[in-house]
């Protein structure tokens, strides 16, 4: 019987730690979206959102509407979101209207109706796009840098 006791404490004291082990493992799940706080923001009278990091907050930007000009920025043959771009966008007239600084990766704006240019800045190295935005669809713009650093 002494035997039986003290075969049953290690078998108990494993049986802790694996289920101790174990139990985030259980919770898999991902956390849902509307746990997720994204801060609206106003610049000049521009609405916009700026965030995405981590698969929550970007499933959260990604799901809010009301915003005709969505951006995305990346990095690498991996495509992984990067958020520290500097971004101007400006009216045709070379007018700016949203200055943001280490923005991303996922910014969502609320401009209205015209063509803008939108110039996208990460360790100095440039990219530009044009966005006629109108009453349709949103206007997705992805820009994407070679280097990882």
């Amino acid at each position: 019987m002494k035997n039986f006791h003290s075969l049953i404490l290690p078998i108990a004291t494993v049986g802790a730690f694996m289920f101790s082990a174990m139990a985030p493992a259980a919770s898999v799940e991902p956390i849902g979206s509307s746990g997720v706080q994204i801060q609206r923001q106003e610049q000049n009278g521009i609405t916009y959102l700026s965030g995405g990091i981590g698969e929550d907050e970007a499933k959260a930007i990604q799901q809010t509407t009301g915003y005709n000009l969505h951006m995305t920025f990346a990095v690498g043959a991996d495509n992984k979101y990067i958020p520290d771009v500097d971004v101007v966008i400006e009216k045709a007239q070379g007018q700016t209207v949203l200055k943001l600084n280490n923005a991303g990766p996922l910014v969502y704006v609320q401009l209205p109706a015209g063509k803008y240019t939108v110039i996208a800045t990460r360790n100095g190295e440039v990219r530009r796009d044009v966005a006629d935005i109108g009453s349709g669809a949103a206007r997705n713009l992805v820009f994407h840098w070679n280097g990882e650093s």
